[in-house]
């Protein structure tokens, strides 16, 4: 079977894990590079949290890459009442001895994206700065990009504003610049993410499996499990999972053909995604697909199924 080339952009905080993790071990994929992004964290916990989860997964060999520190124009804030003071809720895991790359995220993405010549999916799932500045360096880039598959956004609604999104929000001057560069984006909103949960009795089976990627994970989630209970809110939504899981089982997901601009001077709607999915006005440009639902029960069983597997190597 012909293994799909993704690259991952990751500001990598809690979900953020598990979404690499699971992407490590679905064998429709073949992870080609990772870069970190400030978001969830700061750049520097980003880029040692993604070589250091990658390196709990046996997988020093993917190369990880620094990327932006702040957003194009906007002050800097951070996500730690949800990721904590590191990034992974506070949880400790062990430092990767992998080489450090100092190669720029955007310059490593271009050079990839040249040499699948066309063939490479990004997958961002933290703000977009990386790959804005990609555009705005290379901008040929965006020929050699087969498909953007976004983790950010809404249609309706928003959870750091009322109509925003953290990630769009965080940096919405680069998600504007990259919704606009004519490639072809898949977004996956908190329209869709909200439903991509885990129930309590996953979590609980999750947390038993009783090796390295399993104690992550419930060492990593009290913070935002205990703010889901607070908010009469069931299990945990993954987030950051939709995009990857989608990129091997699209049938999984039900998505539809828009346009979508970002707000970037609104006093009250900076960071919100703009689309034309629910009136008679279209924009000329339609590139993209909004998502809003998916087949969670298979979406909760391949996480699962994926931290299962962590334990079986050593058996």
């Amino acid at each position: 079977m012909r293994k799909i080339p993704i690259w991952i952009d990751t500001d990598t905080g809690v979900d953020d894990a598990v979404a690499i993790l699971t992407a490590v071990k679905m064998e429709e994929l073949e992870i080609v590079g990772v870069s970190a992004v400030a978001g969830n964290t700061s750049q520097e916990n980003a880029f040692r949290n993604a070589r250091d989860v990658l390196a709990l997964a046996g997988r020093k060999d993917i190369r990880v890459y620094p990327g932006a520190e702040k957003p194009l124009l906007r002050t800097l804030e951070y996500a730690e009442h949800v990721h904590g003071r590191n990034g992974l809720g506070n949880a400790e895991i062990e430092h990767s001895d992998a080489p450090i790359e100092e190669k720029k995220a955007w310059d490593a993405l271009y050079e990839k994206a040249r040499e699948l010549k066309g063939e490479l999916v990004v997958c961002p799932v933290g703000p977009l700065t990386n790959i804005a500045i990609a555009i705005a360096l290379h901008p040929d880039i965006v020929d050699y990009i087969k498909e953007l598959n976004i983790m950010g956004g809404a249609a309706d609604g928003g959870n750091v504003t009322p109509c925003a999104e953290f990630n769009i929000y965080a940096d919405p001057h680069a998600a504007e610049n990259v919704f606009k560069s004519g490639i072809p984006v898949n977004m996956f909103g908190l329209d869709v993410t909200m439903k991509a949960y885990l129930f309590d009795e996953d979590i609980a089976e999750i947390s038993s499996y009783g090796n390295k990627a399993s104690d992550l994970f419930r060492d990593s989630t009290g913070l935002v499990y205990r703010i889901r209970q607070q908010r009469k809110k069931q299990g945990l939504c993954e987030h950051d999972s939709c995009p990857i899981v989608y990129t091997a089982h699209p049938d999984w997901f039900e998505g539809h053909k828009c346009g979508i601009y970002v707000e970037t001077q609104g006093k009250i709607s900076t960071g919100k995604t703009v689309t034309d999915l629910w009136t008679d006005f279209k924009y000329e440009d339609r590139h993209c697909q909004v998502f809003l639902d998916l087949d969670q029960p298979r979406f909760a069983k391949l996480i699962k199924d994926a931290y299962k597997s962590y334990g079986e190597e050593n058996n």
